[in-house]
C-alpha cells in the first residue's frame, strides 16, 4: 500500500479526517421552490424571490458510493452582491425542525441579508429531506409521568408505542440521523456552494449541531452565531432533565404578569391556580372543547407556552390557564386558536411535528438507559423538589425502546474555533448553565446574555443589544467581549 493512502486511512480511524473529505462536491442546480399550489411553503419562498435544489449525500459517509438520500435546500442571494461576502447556513433546532423556510427573514435583518446569501438547509430526514416515516397519532413524546407508579407506566406503553412507530424505517437510516452526520452534510453543502468557509446562525438543537461543525471542520468555519446554546454533554435523550428549576423560575415570573387577571391577586394565588388544574387533569381527564387533556399532557402544555416571556405571550399563557381552569371545574371551555393548534398536534399528531422528526437524531446521537425502573427512581428521588415539571423533564422517551444503537459515539465538544453566543438567564428550555457549558467547551467563543429575560431564543426577539452583537459580528469578523444585556 502506497504510504501516503495509508497515512490518510490511519487519519480516518483516527478521526483526526472525517469521511466527508473522501466525498466529491455534488452539483447544485437552483429551481422554484414550489412544488404545486398546495405547497405554502414553496409558494411563499417563489413570492420572495427564493431559490431551491435538491442534492444527493451519502446515508453514511463512511460508504460514499453507497445509498443517498436527498437534502432539501433554499436561497436567497446577498441583497448587494457587490459587496458579498459568503453564505450564512441557518438552523431553527429542534432537531426535526426545518430551515428552508428561513430564508425569509431576511427583511428582519437586511444588513446582513444584504452581504450574504441566506441558505436554509432541511437537515437530513427532516421536512422535504428524505423524511423518515415514525407513525405516531402525536406531535411529540414530551409528556409527564404523572402522579405514581400506574401513570408511569402508562408513559412506558407510550414510549414502547412510539418506538415501534418509528421501526419500520430501513435500520441503516435510523443510525444514519446523527448530528454528526448532517455536519458532514453542512460541509458538503459548503463545498457544493464553492465555499471555501462557511458562517452560521444557529438556535437551540441549533447550537450543538453548530458545535459539532465547529469540532469536525473547524477550519472550514466562518463566523457563527449560537443561540440558546444546548449543554453540549447533556445532548441526546436525557436532554429536558436539567429543566424541570428553570421552568419553575420562568412560571413564577408569567405569575407576576398574571396577578389580577381573573387567576389570583397575588402570584402564589395564580401558582395555586396552576397546581389545582394540574392536580385536577391527574384526578380525572377533562375536555377543552374536542380534546381531551389529562395529567400527562398539562405539564407538557405549560411547558410550551413558557419559552417566550414577552407580553403577548405572556397574555397569551394567560387565556390559556384561564380557559383550562374552566374545563377543569367542568365548564364549557372553548380553546383559543393557538391552544386548539397545541390540543390538536398532542392528540392527533397534525402539527408541525419537529419532536417526531428529530427523535431519530435524539436516539441517533447518545444512547438511553434501557431499564424503565430507573428514570421512576429518579422522577421520586427529585418529585418533592420538582413536583410540577420533573415527572415530565425526566421522563423515558422511546430512545429507551429504540430498535438501533448510534453508529458512533456523540462529539466531545473541545476547540477553540470562535462563535458568538447568545443567550437569557432564565432560558426554561436550554438551561443557562448548559449555556455556559457550551461558553467553556468552545474556549474561542463569547457570550452575549440577556440578563433577566426568561426566553428561549433571543435573536430578531426586539433585544437591539444583542441584534447588533449579532449584526457587528458577522459584517465585521470581530467577536466582542463577554457581554450582559438587560432585559
Amino acid at each position: 500500500m502506497p504510504r501516503k493512502t495509508a497515512a490518510l486511512i490511519a487519519l480516518l480511524v483516527a478521526g483526526a479526517l472525517t469521511p466527508a473529505t473522501a466525498v466529491a462536491a455534488p452539483a447544485i442546480t437552483w429551481h422554484g421552490c414550489a412544488t404545486g399550489p398546495g405547497d405554502s411553503v414553496g409558494v411563499e419562498l417563489d413570492k420572495a424571490g427564493a431559490q431551491c435544489a435538491d442534492v444527493a449525500v451519502p446515508v453514511d459517509y463512511r460508504r460514499p458510493h453507497g445509498p443517498r438520500i436527498t437534502l432539501a435546500l433554499a436561497r436567497m442571494k446577498a441583497t448587494d452582491p457587490a459587496r458579498r461576502r459568503g453564505v450564512v447556513l441557518l438552523n431553527p433546532g429542534g432537531p426535526g425542525g426545518p430551515a428552508r423556510e428561513l430564508v425569509l427573514a431576511g427583511p428582519s435583518m437586511p444588513e446582513i441579508a444584504a452581504r450574504y446569501d441566506l441558505v436554509g438547509m432541511d437537515p437530513r430526514f427532516v421536512g422535504r429531506s428524505s423524511p423518515l416515516r415514525c407513525d405516531w397519532k402525536t406531535d411529540t413524546f414530551t409528556r409527564s409521568a404523572g402522579p405514581d407508579l400506574r401513570t408511569f407506566g402508562e408513559s412506558v406503553a407510550l414510549a414502547k408505542e412510539l418506538a415501534r412507530g418509528c421501526a419500520g424505517n430501513d435500520p441503516a437510516l435510523l443510525r444514519a440521523a446523527s448530528t454528526r452526520n448532517t455536519a458532514r452534510d453542512m460541509d458538503l453543502i459548503r463545498a457544493a456552494l464553492g465555499e471555501r468557509k462557511i458562517s452560521y446562525i444557529g438556535a437551540s438543537y441549533g447550537t450543538y449541531l453548530g458545535a459539532v461543525y465547529l469540532q469536525m471542520f473547524g477550519s472550514r468555519a466562518d463566523r457563527f452565531v449560537l443561540d440558546s446554546a444546548v449543554d453540549p454533554e447533556a445532548f441526546g435523550p436525557g436532554l429536558l432533565r436539567p429543566t424541570a428549576p428553570p421552568l419553575d423560575a420562568a412560571l413564577r415570573n408569567w405569575a407576576r404578569t398574571a396577578v389580577g387577571q381573573g387567576l389570583g391577586e397575588t402570584a402564589d394565588e395564580v401558582l395555586a391556580t396552576v397546581r389545582d388544574v394540574a392536580r385536577s387533569a391527574e384526578r380525572r381527564p377533562f375536555a377543552v372543547g374536542k380534546y381531551t387533556v389529562d395529567g400527562h399532557t398539562v405539564p407538557y402544555v405549560f411547558f410550551a407556552n413558557l419559552y417566550d416571556d414577552r407580553p403577548a405571550s405572556q397574555a397569551e399563557f394567560t387565556a390559556t390557564v384561564r380557559t383550562l381552569r374552566s374545563a377543569a371545574a367542568g365548564l364549557p371551555a372553548t380553546p383559543s386558536p393557538a391552544l386548539s393548534v397545541l390540543l390538536d398536534g398532542l392528540t392527533t399528531g397534525s402539527g408541525s411535528a419537529t419532536d417526531r422528526a428529530g427523535t431519530p437524531v435524539v436516539c441517533a446521537d447518545r444512547a438511553a438507559g434501557r431499564d424503565p425502573m430507573t428514570y421512576y427512581r429518579d422522577i421520586e428521588e427529585h418529585r418533592a423538589a420538582e413536583p410540577l415539571f420533573g415527572p415530565m423533564a425526566r421522563n423515558i422517551t422511546p430512545c429507551a425502546f429504540w430498535p438501533v444503537a448510534p453508529a458512533e459515539p456523540a462529539t466531545r465538544i473541545r476547540t477553540t474555533a470562535p462563535a458568538l453566543l447568545l443567550g437569557s438567564t432564565g432560558d426554561p428550555a436550554t438551561p443557562y448553565a448548559g449555556q455556559l457549558a457550551m461558553r467553556r467547551a468552545l474556549a474561542g467563543s463569547r457570550l452575549v446574555t440577556v440578563e433577566g429575560a426568561y426566553r428561549h431564543s433571543v435573536f430578531l426577539k426586539g433585544d437591539a443589544c444583542v441584534d447588533t452583537a449579532v449584526r457587528d459580528y458577522l459584517l465585521s469578523g470581530r467577536l466582542p467581549a463577554d457581554r450582559t444585556c438587560r432585559s
